[in-house]
C-alpha cells in the first residue's frame, strides 16, 4: 500500500514504529525491576543489559541518521523490527548472562535502525512538531497498556514473558511497516537534501536532549525499585505505573496546542528543571504521596519537552539528519543511564540519585541556553 506521512495510513505506521522503537522509554521500569526480581542480578548488572541495548541503538542511529535520505525507509523498518522481534524473543529462552548482553544488543541495533528512518521520516512532514506530537500521543497509550497488562503477565508467566511481550511489539511494527510505512517525503523536505555541517545550534541542542534523557534513564529505571525498597507496597507501586501512562497521554497533545503559543527555547531551558525537581521528590521522601507525585509526572516532561526539541531540529536542518539521529540523542544519553543509576545507588543509595541528576540538568540548561532569541517554529499547516 502507497502511503506518504500526510495521509493517516501513513501516520498509523509511523505511529506504531515510534511506539515500537521507543518502548524503553515506558518499558524501563519493569525491564530492570524484571531483570533484578526475575533474573536475580544485582542493580548494576541489570543496568548494564538495558545500557547494553541503548548503546546498539546509538550506534546504529549514528549509522543511519546521515543516510536516512538516501536509505529504502520501509525496508529498513520491516527489517529491523523484524530482526529485534527474533532477539527479545530468543532472550526469552536463555538465562546466560553473556548471551543476554549478545541479544540485547542486537535488539538495540535492530530496533534503532528502524526507528531512525521513521524519525527521519517524520522529520520530513509538512509539519514535524504536529506529527511528532501525534506519534507521542501514541506512544503514552501504549505505556497504558504495558504497565496495565505486561507485569500481570509477567507475574504469571515469569520473567522471559516480558521479552516475549517486547518480541511480539516488534513482529506487530514489521508487519504494520510492510504494509504501509511512508514512500514519500514531503516536497518541503526534498526540496532541503543535506547540504554542508550541521549548525552549532543543532549541536547544542543535540548534547541537552542527551542529557535530559540521561536523567531520565538514571530515575526512570529505578522507579519500580524505590517504591518497592521502601516498602510503599506491590499494589500502591503498580498503581503508580498505571497512572504514570495515563498522565503520559497529555504531554504530546498539549506540545501541539501550545506549537504556536511557546518559545521552543524557553520550553527547553524549563524543562531539565522541572525533571530534577521530580526528581528530587521521588528520591529524597521517604513517603509514598511525593513519590507517586514525582513518578506519575517524570516522563511526561521529557515527553513535552522533546516535542518542542524535534520541532525545532526540524527547523534548523530540514534535510531531516538531525531529526532522523534522535534515537541517538535520546539513546546515548540513556545508554548510560541504567548502569551509571545502578551505580550510583549500589554505591551510596536511592538519595544520591537525585543530587546526580542535578548536575546533568545544568549541563542540559547551559546547552539550551545559547541562542534564546529563536522565535518559535512558524506557522504551518
Amino acid at each position: 500500500m502507497k502511503t506518504s506521512t500526510e495521509d493517516w495510513g501513513g501516520r498509523a505506521a509511523l505511529m506504531v514504529a515510534h511506539c515500537a522503537g521507543m518502548v524503553d522509554l515506558v518499558a524501563l521500569p519493569v525491564w530492570v525491576g524484571v531483570l533484578i526480581s526475575g533474573y536475580g542480578l544485582d542493580p548494576q548488572r541489570a543496568g548494564g543489559l538495558a545500557t547494553l541495548f541503548l548503546i546498539g541503538a546509538v550506534c546504529a542511529s549514528l549509522f543511519v541518521a546521515p543516510r536516512s535520505t538516501r536509505l529504502p525507509a520501509r525496508a529498513i523498518a520491516v527489517t529491523g523490527f523484524a530482526i529485534a522481534a527474533v532477539a527479545f524473543g530468543a532472550v526469552g529462552l536463555v538465562d546466560a548472562y553473556a548471551l543476554m548482553a549478545v541479544l540485547h544488543l542486537v535488539a538495540g541495533v535492530a530496533a534503532a535502525s528502524a526507528l531512525s528512518v521513521t524519525h527521519a521520516t517524520i522529520g520530513g512532514s509538512s509539519n514535524p512538531h504536529r506529527l511528532f506530537a501525534i506519534v507521542g500521543f501514541a506512544l503514552g497509550i501504549l505505556g497504558i497498556l504495558f504497565m496495565g497488562g505486561v507485569p500481570q503477565i509477567v507475574a504469571v508467566a515469569g520473567a522471559p514473558a516480558l521479552f516475549w511481550c517486547f518480541a511480539g511489539i516488534m513482529a506487530f511494527a514489521a508487519c504494520v511497516a510492510a504494509i504501509g510505512f511512508p514512500e514519500s517525503r514531503s516536497a518541503h523536505a526534498t526540496a532541503h537534501r543535506p547540504a554542508g555541517r550541521l549548525p552549532r545550534a543543532v549541536w547544542l541542542l543535540a548534547i541537552g536532549v542527551s542529557c535530559m534523557a540521561l536523567v531520565q534513564a538514571m530515575m526512570f529505571a529505578f522507579v519500580e525499585r524505590i517504591g518497592a525498597d521502601r516498602s510503599f507496597g506491590a499494589t500502591a507501586v503498580a498503581g503508580v505505573l498505571i497512572a504514570l501512562g495515563f498522565v503520559n497521554l497529555m504531554p504530546a497533545p498539549l506540545a501541539a496546542l501550545l506549537q504556536k503559543r511557546l518559545n521552543p527555547r524557553t520550553v527547553l531551558v524549563c524543562g531539565p528543571i522541572v525533571q530534577v525537581l521530580l526528581a528530587l521528590l521521588m528520591t529524597q521522601s521517604q513517603s509514598f504521596v511525593p513519590y507517586a507525585v514525582g513518578a506519575m509526572f517524570f516522563a511526561a516532561v521529557m515527553i513535552f519537552t522533546h516535542t518542542f526539541a524535534f520541532g525545532l531540529l526540524a527547523r534548523l536542518d530540514p534535510s531531516g539528519r538531525a531529526v532522523g539521529a534522535t534515537p541517538a540523542m535520546l539513546m546515548i544519553g540513556a545508554a548510560i543511564g541504567p548502569i551509571l543509576g545502578g551505580t550510583v545507588v549500589k554505591l551510596a543509595g536511592y538519595q544520591s540519585l537525585g543530587f546526580a541528576t542535578l548536575l546533568i540538568a545544568a549541563c542540559a540548561v547551559a546547552c539550551f541556553m545559547p541562542g534564546r532569541a529563536v522565535k518559535p517554529a512558524l506557522s504551518q499547516s
